[in-house]
């Protein structure tokens, strides 16, 4: 059985390389067993494409670019299903081994605080997370439960009866039957 355990390595963690996720490095740690007996071998491997743009924006926010952060970033923004904390856990704990719900929970709390993930709660007693921070709304099905995104106008909504205040945080829900369960004869 082969683990994979990743750790970032350059100027943020007291190596002498230049700044800049160009030449931030994952080195990667391979732990073969068998027969009881290990082995351990490391490469190092440069970063690209998906994982370079979440460095980036990682290091944009100070927040440093570990290697479970970029793991559970990447794996908020390829999901539309608006994971838990519990299936993100879930899903990469395969991966990375050392991997913790704290981790995890954490991780996701300091998205939230510096704005590049957000939290919603279109259920009472779920959590989800969403990292695209663009300005859309969530479909909820009451049938199969599956959240999907829409698109509408901000400026659509009247809220001329909040002059004076401070809005934090905007969302809208909407909750109803997909066209998958209408197709199935749900009428609830």
């Amino acid at each position: 059985m082969a683990r994979l355990m990743g750790r970032i390595i350059g100027p943020a963690y007291g190596n002498e390389e230049p700044h800049g996720c160009n030449n931030i490095k994952i080195v990667i740690s391979t732990i073969l067993w068998y027969n009881g007996n290990s082995n351990t071998g490391k490469d190092v491997i440069n970063m690209s494409g998906k994982t370079e743009i979440i460095c980036s924006m990682l290091l944009k926010e100070n927040i440093k670019p570990s290697y479970a952060r970029i793991r559970i970033m990447e794996y908020l923004m390829s999901r539309k299903s608006h994971p838990t904390a519990d299936e993100i856990y879930t899903a990469l704990v395969k991966e990375i081994p050392t991997l913790s719900k704290t981790t995890v929970y954490n991780t996701l709390n300091l998205f939230v605080r510096s704005n590049i993930a957000r939290v919603l709660t279109i259920e009472e007693n779920e959590t989800r997370y969403d990292a695209d921070m663009s300005c859309h709304g969530h479909f909820k099905c009451e049938e199969c439960g599956m959240i999907r995104d829409f698109c509408f106008r901000s400026a659509a909504i009247d809220t001329n009866d909040l002059d004076g205040f401070l809005v934090r945080e905007k969302n809208v829900y909407y909750y109803g039957l997909c066209p998958e369960c209408l197709a199935n004869g749900t009428k609830s």
